[in-house]
């Protein structure tokens, strides 16, 4: 690798606003995030998919077929 032009690499705290500290290696500095693993709906399980159907769906509803 050439010297110089390369950013440096420093251990970097990162912080979820729910409480969640995470420690790791990037570019830059103390970084503060909204959500993480730790709160985020997908990774939590409290994702709510809501499944309408499609078009055929709704033309069956619509027309009581």
């Amino acid at each position: 690798m050439k010297e110089g032009i390369h950013p440096t690499y420093n251990q970097t705290t990162i912080t979820c606003a729910c409480g969640n500290v995470l420690e790791v290696g990037s570019t830059k500095k103390d970084l503060k995030v909204d959500v993480c693993s730790k709160c985020h709906p997908y990774w939590t399980g409290n994702l709510r998919l809501d499944t309408k159907g499609g078009r055929a769906d709704r033309f069956k509803k619509k027309y009581g077929i």
